[in-house]
């Protein structure tokens, strides 16, 4: 099975050369290796990049063992350059699972403190002739935040998601009248497109939870007597996804369900963990009127709709709160920047008195100078529920384009106030779509 990351290719080809240690980050198994070692590399042989001038090492593996010293790495990198020159062509160094490489004290200096590092190598090979470095990192050593902080700069982070809807869809071998079910029960991760059943699928999707990101999170973050709150608070998101919340409420959800006293700031940092490890997201609400962001509540949800639903053992299907995390995984993959709308209005009671009601726009975007209001609703079937799903938008003063997202099966359309009506997979499939 082929599946193409052109976004990510394209990517890649553009920063050829920039200077900088090209790392390729994102959760683990979202395909990262296979973008590198099979997809870029495929790219530069067929334009003509000699295999030669290529140089691969897959740290995760046991033969190459030895080069998980930093200085035996530094060495056998080196070595592998200085017989390609004297050419003029460019040098690509491919290098994966990084983290692998251990952290090893300064052998040449008397100072317990002074350590050698991957970073510390990457960043003298960056320094020789005609080389272009390139890395893919996972696991706890490479994680978000740590990224572009250890290499100070010289270091151009390509984050790698999951397989959004379009790349599954080109790649669903099996009657595509049915992906979109597919996708929305067992998401996109690569691996899952080849086994062939749903035993198979669930247990991969939950091993991959519970025995890789949760542990990785647990390593990273040096938590010793949490893990069953890590577990109950994962279950308590995947069950609200798309909901707005906060610590705080959480915490209370804690004492009341679980009788377990967990505080909101113990909360806060293993959420930031959960997000720093690429498994949630988190989505401010933005005054639209006030031009202000709102502290709380704000809304998390899942980087691949999969895992939330193993998460859970399939037992909560709701659809539209599914869509809707899926429509903010496309949102953030095409470069957006995606806010909670929230907007608020004076209206008269039945007593003819005012009073003030907030509603809420599921998604506000923004790349550059660009703007969409956009609502996710699964249905719009009669007047009344169209209303309703619109309430908000037609609220809204400026002239940015407003677009509400129905799984109905409809053709695009739109109302007499320029509110566009589109299917959730002419959405998926066609970014174009967002500008009819």
């Amino acid at each position: 099975m082929i599946i193409n990351r052109d976004r990510y290719l394209n990517k890649l080809i553009s920063k050829a050369g920039n200077g900088l240690v090209k790392v390729i980050t994102g959760m683990r198994r979202c395909g990262k290796s296979y973008l590198l070692f099979k997809i870029y590399r495929d790219w530069l042989l067929s334009n003509g990049v000699s295999q030669g001038d290529i140089i691969e090492l897959a740290l995760d593996e046991a033969v190459n063992s030895k080069y998980r010293n930093p200085l035996e790495l530094d060495k056998y990198i080196r070595e592998m350059v200085s017989q390609r020159s004297g050419g003029t062509q460019r040098i690509y160094i491919f290098l994966d699972e990084i983290q692998k490489v251990s952290e090893i004290q300064n052998p040449y200096v008397d100072d317990c403190n002074s350590k050698i590092g991957f970073v510390d190598v990457l960043l003298g090979l960056m320094k020789l002739d005609r080389v272009d470095i390139y890395v893919t990192g996972s696991n706890s050593k490479m994680l978000s935040s740590d990224i572009l902080t250890e290499f100070r700069g010289r270091g151009d982070e390509i984050r790698i998601n999951p397989l959004t809807y379009a790349e599954f869809y080109a790649a669903f071998e099996n009657d595509k009248r049915y992906a979109w079910r597919e996708y929305v029960t067992y998401g996109g991760m690569p691996l899952v497109m080849s086994m062939s059943d749903h035993e198979e699928k669930s247990k991969y999707l939950s091993d991959l939870f519970s025995r890789t990101y949760l542990l990785d999170v647990i390593e990273r973050n040096k938590i010793r007597n949490d893990q069953s709150v890590l577990e109950d608070l994962l279950n308590i998101v995947s069950s609200s996804v798309g909901s707005l919340t906060n610590p705080q409420k959480l915490s209370n959800t804690f004492q009341s369900v679980n009788k377990t006293a967990v505080s909101a700031n113990s909360i806060s940092r293993y959420l930031d963990f959960f997000i720093d490890a690429f498994i949630l997201s988190k989505a401010y609400r933005y005054d639209i009127k006030g031009k202000k962001y709102i502290g709380t509540p704000l809304k998390y949800y899942f980087s691949d709709v999969g895992l939330r639903n193993a998460r859970l053992n399939f037992r909560q299907q709701e659809e539209n709160h599914i869509m809707e995390n899926i429509i903010y995984n496309e949102l953030n993959v095409r470069g957006f920047s995606v806010d909670v709308g929230s907007l608020e209005y004076s209206r008269l009671n039945g007593s003819g008195n005012k009073v003030r009601t907030r509603l809420e726009i599921d998604f506000v975007a923004n790349r550059s100078s660009q703007r969409y209001y956009i609502q996710s609703a699964l249905s719009i079937s009669d007047e009344e529920k169209r209303q309703q799903e619109i309430n908000s938008l037609v609220r809204v003063a400026d002239s940015f384009k407003k677009i509400v997202v129905v799984r109905d099966n409809i053709l695009p359309w739109h109302d007499e106030n320029g509110i566009l009506y589109i299917n959730i997979e002419d959405f998926l499939l066609d970014e174009s779509a967002m500008d009819l």
